[in-house]
């Protein structure tokens, strides 16, 4: 947290000066947030990796974006192949799936940041991709400032990653996890698009996010299922939790810090359960709805919903979509490296 405070400090300044939206202070603390989980026990060859690469990636996404925006059938196939070749690579070892994971981040953050999802008179004013650039290298360099100083002068210090990478290991099955996975997530995110435009309208990305997270590391038919349930289950008691704030007459300042501290908890409490980090993200999502104008109170049925139908359609892909055989899922998960840092996106 101490990483996304800083990395906000200098979006909020970077706003004020260049006079931006305030979608690039939801980026700034999206991609910090996660980023900070991927690169905790990294080498400097790895955090020169994402400093490169992610800035690249989070301006490709605002191109997305106003792809979505403008031509949303061509953005969600677009979307789609981008997560699902995110998952595919990870087949060519550690070090792909570390650029993977990389890859995804922008697009779970575009996701969050109510971009795409705006109406098209609104959408000129949102962060251009020169900035969307910018914002990454921040994110890069507040985390890998504060981790630095953390493992110098703090309590706490995370295990060095200097070690080179072990070898992909085989995989008895074919087709690879990796692939299974990658055809999953694809068809629970094109399922996620379709409906969730057909159903929900402009509140589609609920649908889609809540698909990605459920099926995101997926290490077999139960640990989807097990996800799903936790993050309608979190969504439900954080959207109440928010509804309680809006109608305390939380706005403005007091919103923002409420959720900052919402988002500290929330990751105090994430290795405990999934649950709590999607109780607390999805309040802070809720409070920052609302920060835009939006009635979290009146739209708590259609975010519910949203969430149900994206937890169903990932579950849905899991299970009758090459599942893993229950025989085989003890060996798969020897093989298979989830993707769990970008979970915390969500």
């Amino acid at each position: 947290m101490t990483a996304v405070l800083l990395c906000w400090a200098v979006a909020l300044a970077l706003e004020s000066t260049a006079h931006l939206h305030t979608d690039v202070l939801v980026l700034a603390v999206a991609l910090t947030l996660t980023l900070s989980s991927t690169q905790r026990t990294a080498n400097t060859r790895r955090r020169l990796t994402g400093l490169a690469l992610l800035p690249v990636t989070a301006g490709a996404s605002i191109f997305l974006g106003r792809l979505l925006a403008s031509h949303y059938a061509i953005g969600a196939a677009v979307y789609t192949a981008g997560m699902a070749l995110a998952i595919w690579i990870r087949r060519y070892g550690p070090t792909a799936t570390k650029v993977g994971t990389l890859m995804a981040l922008p697009l779970v953050a575009l996701l969050v940041v109510p971009g795409p999802a705006l109406p098209p008179e609104m959408q000129s004013g949102l962060v251009t991709w020169g900035w969307s650039a910018l914002v990454g290298a921040l994110a890069c360099t507040c985390v890998w400032l504060v981790q630095a100083l953390g493992d110098r002068f703090g309590p706490w210090r995370a295990e060095t990653a200097d070690a080179p990478d072990p070898p992909p290991r085989p995989s008895r099955l074919h087709p690879r996890p990796s692939t299974r996975m990658a055809l999953q997530m694809a068809a629970g995110i094109a399922a996620a698009f379709a409906l969730g435009h057909l159903l929900f309208d402009d509140h589609w990305p609920w649908v889609v996010l809540t698909a990605y997270v459920a099926a995101s590391g997926n290490r077999g038919r139960t640990d989807v299922l097990r996800k799903g349930v936790e993050r309608l289950a979190g969504a439900t008691i954080g959207t109440l939790l928010a509804t309680g704030v809006a109608a305390a007459g939380a706005t403005g300042h007091t919103a923002v810090a409420l959720m900052f501290t919402v988002l500290t908890v929330a990751l105090w409490l994430r290795p405990l359960s999934y649950a709590y980090w999607a109780a607390g993200m999805t309040c802070a999502l809720s409070l920052l709805l609302g920060y835009f104008g939006q009635n979290a109170q009146h739209l708590l049925p259609t975010r519910l919903e949203g969430i149900a139908v994206g937890a169903a359609l990932s579950v849905a892909s899991a299970w009758w979509l090459l599942p893993v055989p229950r025989r085989r899922t003890v060996a798969a998960r020897a093989v298979v490296r989830p993707n769990e840092p970008s979970q915390q996106a969500m």
